[in-house]
């Protein structure tokens, strides 16, 4: 019992042991110390302080009043940044660990250091910098300092109150590094700030100047200038301002003008601005090409050419070439020349002048064309009574040529640049003056060529009327206008060429197959040659007649009648006519239906050929007898077991008829004399249904089949003789 408690109280003390441990583990860590907290850059300021264990990190607040900030940092030293310059601030510090964060440290005061002057740097001269800032809050000074930035040379140091400063007795165009600060009221410097400023350079020395006298171009160069990045050329004169700009020693400067003298200067320039110009250099270009040219041939082979003086020119070439190659030149120190021409060139003329410089730039070029020469060989070839073609050789000089037909009052004018004309328009079976003029736009016409006298075709004649006699012979007549012409006419068609000729008025022509249509022309012809054709005028013959009629009996009243034809467009008449009565048809086919024909009359057949246009044809056929009629009455009697006698009246005229008996055991014919209305068949038996027609056989023996039929039944009881055998239906009902 006695060992009880004691098992209890070590129990009751390790747990004990074991919470304190854990605690002790979960505790915020120490609050850090602040040795030191100062700045060097305006916007931030460093804290120092002793490390505390435990700690994995820390938190910087700087305070001032209106702003807080927080920074975290992992150990000492540590920078709060983002502050204001010029400012003072209360710092405190916590320490971080797993557990949790420390309470803040005792504040500390710093105050940021002044903010950095903003710089502003320029060269005004090739050896001096200005350097400008705006005032810094609580400076009351600055100090700055220059050095080459490539660090060789002495540094100048210069302190100031005020917000520029210069510094002068630099290098020409070298790279300076600048720097400045401020500092405030205890002397205390704050942030500083750097810039680089180039100064400008020297002008270009030793300009030496060239000019091309073709391009009218001017090229320049100079010794090279101690920190230039580029040049640039200016060339002045009274009236322009030309301009070139290269990073090398040279520059060229195109489309000077002639007749000019220009001031040459070269500016160098980097970074820092541009030079001072260099010394001038005097440039006097080409003359420009003499202007106001004249040119004039007085007497004919004699041009004298003209021109007004130039500036800078001190004397003038003038240049004639002729088309043909070959080129003169005169050289005078005045405004003019003389040179000789020929008729039918053109000469291209140029003047230009000289002077030291070299030649003035090409001016105008002239032209000047003599009057051209007449044309040779001229060849008139007649191409119709009122054309003539006109063919000749070209002529030098000639621009375009004139050709001109004269008869009495009429004139005819023809003006082409090709060597052939047709003169149109011209009034046949007449002669005419044919002249061709060569002319140029320049000089005009040459009036003193030959003519030809021509004489054009005769005259198409005019068809006045064509006329027909009774007997189908064609009369053409004209009015005839030539003298000692012959006159041809022709009619053609598709069916065939016909003609006739005469050297009178009219002419005939016979043998024209019908139904054509025909195209006929006159023309003339005489020792000239041939007329063109008149104007033609139709000529359509009568229509052609059928070779033949071909008809058919289609049923008692109905005939269909056909013919052939060849003649598309043609419209035909048929008519049959009897005493009794007529039948007609009009239609545009070659077959027609007459109906109300009187069966066994005879008819007369007359058909009318009719053109498109009107003509007629009264074609004549023999006559056509209708078909017989039909009968009537037609009634069946019993001859015997085995007979039948078929019975019909004759409605009118004579006729012979055919009887025809359908029945399922076979089909019965009988032909009865001529003048009989019975036939008797033999050899049928009763107890069938028979099919009756009685039909007229033609004249040809063609049986007609349009007949009615009748149906009959014949049986096999009562009397055998004369007995009347029972009627159906016919087909018809």
């Amino acid at each position: 019992m006695a060992r009880g408690p004691e098992k209890w109280l070590s129990l009751i003390g390790f747990i004990l042991f074991c919470l304190k441990t854990v605690v002790s583990a979960k505790r915020a860590p120490e609050i850090p110390t602040i040795d030191q907290a100062y700045s060097k850059i305006s916007n931030s300021i460093t804290v120092e302080w002793a490390t505390v264990p435990g700690a994995t990190s820390y938190l910087l607040t700087a305070e001032d009043g209106d702003t807080v900030i927080e920074t975290m940092v992992a150990n000492s030293p540590g920078t709060v940044t983002g502050l204001k310059a010029a400012t003072l601030y209360q710092i405190t510090i916590r320490s971080i660990s797993a557990a949790g964060r420390s309470q803040a440290s005792p504040p500390k005061q710093a105050k940021t250091v002044l903010a950095a002057p903003i710089l502003e740097a320029s060269s005004p001269n090739p050896d001096s910098i200005l350097v400008q800032w705006e005032a810094v809050y609580l400076a009351i000074g600055f100090s700055v300092s220059i050095m080459q930035a490539n660090g060789l040379g002495r540094i100048w140091k210069e302190n100031t109150t005020n917000t520029s400063l210069t510094f002068s007795n630099l290098d020409a165009g070298t790279l300076y590094t600048i720097k400045a600060y401020a500092w405030n009221a205890n002397g205390i410097p704050g942030d500083d700030s750097t810039c680089n400023q180039r100064t400008s350079p020297h002008a270009p020395a030793n300009i030496q100047v060239s000019f091309d006298s073709g391009a009218l171009k001017a090229s320049v160069s100079w010794t090279p200038t101690e920190g230039a990045f580029n040049y640039t050329v200016m060339a002045l004169s009274d009236s322009s301002e030309l301009s070139c700009s290269t990073s090398v020693s040279s520059c060229s400067i195109p489309s000077l003008q002639c007749g000019t003298q220009y001031l040459i200067s070269v500016l160098a320039s980097n970074d820092a601005g541009f030079s001072k110009s260099s010394s001038t250099v005097n440039l006097k270009t080409v003359a420009c090409a003499p202007g106001r040219v004249t040119i004039q041939e007085d007497p004919p082979g004699h041009l004298s050419v003209a021109w007004s003086s130039v500036d800078l020119g001190d004397y003038y070439v003038a240049f004639v070439k002729s088309d043909d190659g070959l080129e003169v030149h005169c050289n005078t120190s005045l405004t003019q020349c003389n040179f000789l021409s020929e008729c039918g060139f053109t000469y291209f003329i140029s003047v230009f002048a000289y002077n030291k410089a070299g030649q003035s730039p090409l001016g105008d070029v002239f032209n000047y064309t003599t009057a051209p020469c007449c044309p040779s060989d001229i060849n008139p070839v007649l191409v119709s009574s009122d054309r003539v073609e006109i063919v000749w050789s070209p002529v030098r000089g000639a621009e375009l040529y004139e050709t001109k037909a004269v008869a009495g009052h009429n004139v005819v004018e023809c003006n082409d640049t090709a060597t052939a004309c047709t003169l149109s328009a011209l009034e046949c079976d007449t002669k005419y003056n044919v002249t061709v003029y060569s002319f140029s736009e320049v000089r005009g016409s040459n009036m003193s060529c030959t003519s030809h006298l021509i004489t054009t075709g005769p005259c198409s004649p005019e068809i006045r009327n064509i006329s027909k006699d009774a007997f189908s012979t064609i009369n053409v007549r004209w009015r005839a206008t030539n003298d000692d012409a012959t006159y041809t006419v022709t009619a053609q068609g598709e069916k065939g060429v016909y003609r006739c000729s005469s050297k009178g008025e009219g002419c005939t022509m016979g043998g024209l197959p019908c139904g054509s249509v025909f195209s006929v022309t006159a023309v003339a012809e005489t020792e000239v040659g041939r007329s063109l054709p008149s104007y033609s005028m139709p000529l359509e013959t009568v229509p052609c007649c059928p070779d033949g009629l071909t008809i058919t009996q289609v049923t008692q009243s109905v005939i269909n009648v056909s013919w052939s034809f060849e003649t598309v467009g043609q419209t035909y008449v048929i008519v049959l006519e009897s005493h009794i009565g007529q039948s007609k048809c009009h239609t545009h086919q070659s077959h027609c239906l007459l109906g109300c024909i009187t069966c066994g009359v005879n008819y007369t057949v007359a058909l009318k050929a009719i053109s498109a246009s009107g003509l007629t044809s009264d074609c004549a056929y023999q006559s056509y007898f209708s078909s017989a009629c039909c009968p009537l009455g037609v009634k069946l009697y019993r001859l015997g077991p085995n007979g039948i006698r078929i019975y019909w009246q004759v409605s009118r005229g004579s006729a012979n008829y055919s009887t025809d008996l359908y029945g399922s055991k076979g089909i019965f014919t009988c032909a009865p004399r001529a003048g009989l209305s019975f036939c008797d068949i033999t050899e049928i038996r009763c107890g069938d249904v028979y099919t009756v027609m009685v039909s007229p056989v033609g004249e040809t023996g063609l049986k007609l089949t349009f007949c009615p039929k009748k149906i009959y039944s014949v049986t096999c009881s009562g009397s055998t003789l004369g007995m009347m055998i029972y009627r159906g239906k016919s087909d018809a009902e």
